[in-house]
C-alpha cells in the first residue's frame, strides 16, 4: 500500500533545528555566558507536544534563565540578540521570521506592569525585525491612552515596518490574535495618517483594517474611503486597489453601496442566463458551469457565484466564490466557464453528498440559480 504523503506543517517550517541554531547564534553572540548549546537542545525538544504560538512561550522559558531578571537590562540584551533590521529598501511582503517574535513575548511577560515605556521600546525595535501587532495588543489594553500616543508618533516613522505596526497592531479581528478595546473613534484616525503611504506592506494593512472594520460598521468603511478619495493625498492606481481590498467582504455580500463605490451598478441592464453542465456531481470530481452575459449598453460587471452547500440534519451553509471582473460590449455576450473541484478532503468546508444550489450574482445582485446534485 502506497504511504500518504506527509502533511504540511507550518509550525515544522518555522520552528526546527536550523531556524533555532540561528536564534541561538544571534543569543550567544549578544548576551555573556548564554550556553548556545544548552538553549538549543532544550528548546528542540518542547516543540513537538505545543502549537505554533505556544512555542513563542516556550522558546521565551528557555531564553530566561540566561538573561537579567530586572526587564530593563533583559530589554538591553534582547536588542543586543537582535538580527539587523528587515531591509527598508523593500515595499512589500517583507514578513521577517517568526522565530523572532520571542522579545515580544517577554515584554509582555515582563514589562507591561511596571516597564510600560521601555518595553514599548522594545517592541518597537523588534517589529523592525518581525511585526510586533500580536504584542502591542496588551498594551493598548493596558494603556491605552500612552500607547495610542507611541502609535501616533510611529504612524510617521521613517521605517514602514513600524507604520504598518500601527495599522496592523490596532485591528478589529487580526488573525490569532486577542481582541483589542478600541473604538473607530480611536483607530481610524491613525488610518488617516497611515491611508497615503508610499508602501504596499502599509497600505494593504490599512485596507486589511478597514475590511475588519466593514463587518460591523460598513457606513464607516465607506465614509472613511470617500473621504480619502476627496483628500486625493494618495495616488488614485493605490487608492482604487485600498477600495477594492477593503469592501472585499461587502463585495461578497452584495453591498450596494460598496458596489457603487467601485463602479458597479446593481441596477444594471443585463441578462444573464446559467448552464450546469455537470447536474450531478461525484464528490472529488468537478461542478462544471457556464454564465452568459448580454446587455444593450457596455458597462462593467463583478460576477461572483454563490454555492449553497447542504449540511447533515437538513441544514444548509453558502460561501461566495470569485469569477470574474470584466466588462459586457453592448450587443455582444460574454460567456464565462467556471470549474469547480468539489474536494473530498476539504479541510476547511466538508462537503456532504445531496441537493446543492447555486447562485449567480453580477454587480452584487442575484441575477440566476441552478441545483446540482453531489453523490
Amino acid at each position: 500500500m502506497a504511504k500518504a504523503p506527509p502533511t504540511f506543517s507550518l509550525k515544522d517550517q518555522l520552528f526546527n533545528a536550523e531556524s533555532l541554531g540561528e536564534l541561538a547564534d544571534e543569543f550567544a553572540a549578544g548576551v555573556a555566558g548564554f550556553d548556545r548549546d544548552a538553549f538549543h537542545a532544550a528548546a528542540l525538544s518542547g516543540i513537538a507536544a505545543r502549537s505554533l504560538m505556544d512555542c513563542l512561550d516556550w522558546f521565551a522559558d528557555c531564553l530566561e534563565p540566561y538573561l537579567a531578571t530586572d526587564f530593563p537590562t533583559m530589554a538591553d540584551q534582547l536588542e543586543a540578540a537582535m538580527p539587523q533590521r528587515l531591509d527598508p529598501s523593500l515595499r512589500d511582503d517583507d514578513f521577517g521570521r517568526f522565530i523572532h517574535a520571542v522579545p515580544g513575548v517577554l515584554a509582555v511577560r515582563r514589562g507591561l506592569e511596571n516597564h510600560r515605556d521601555r518595553a514599548l521600546d522594545l517592541l518597537y525595535e523588534a517589529t523592525q525585525r518581525f511585526s510586533m501587532e500580536f504584542y502591542i495588543r496588551a498594551f493598548l489594553n493596558r494603556w491605552p491612552v500612552e500607547t495610542l500616543a507611541r502609535l501616533e508618533a510611529w504612524a510617521g516613522d521613517e521605517n514602514y515596518h513600524v507604520r504598518r505596526l500601527v495599522s496592523e497592531g490596532t485591528r478589529p479581528k487580526l488573525p490569532w490574535a486577542r481582541k483589542v478595546e478600541l473604538t473607530l473613534d480611536q483607530t481610524l484616525p491613525l488610518l488617516d495618517r497611515l491611508q497615503a503611504d508610499g508602501t504596499r506592506f502599509v497600505t494593504r494593512s490599512v485596507a486589511n483594517h478597514l475590511n475588519d472594520v466593514a463587518k460591523t460598521d460598513p457606513e464607516a468603511v465607506l465614509g472613511r474611503l470617500a473621504a480619502w478619495e476627496a483628500d486625493g493625498t494618495q495616488h488614485a492606481k493605490e487608492r482604487a486597489w485600498m477600495q477594492r481590498h477593503a469592501l472585499r467582504t461587502l463585495v461578497k455580500d452584495g453591498h450596494p453601496g460598496a458596489m457603487a463605490m467601485l463602479g458597479y451598478r446593481g441596477d444594471a441592464d443585463v441578462d444573464v442566463s446559467l448552464d450546469v453542465s455537470t447536474p450531478q456531481v461525484a464528490l472529488g470530481d468537478a461542478l462544471e458551469f457556464s454564465v452568459t452575459l448580454e446587455a444593450a449598453e457596455t458597462l462593467p460587471v463583478l460576477v461572483d457565484y454563490r454555492i449553497r452547500f447542504a449540511r447533515p440534519g437538513g441544514k444548509s451553509g453558502e460561501k461566495v466564490f470569485k469569477l470574474k471582473v470584466a466588462e459586457v460590449k453592448a450587443g455582444k455576450p460574454l460567456v464565462l466557464k467556471k470549474v469547480h473541484k468539489l474536494k473530498a478532503d476539504a479541510t476547511t468546508f466538508e462537503l456532504h453528498p445531496g441537493a446543492h444550489g447555486l447562485v449567480v450574482q453580477v454587480n452584487g445582485v442575484e441575477r440566476a440559480e441552478a441545483s446540482f446534485e453531489i453523490v
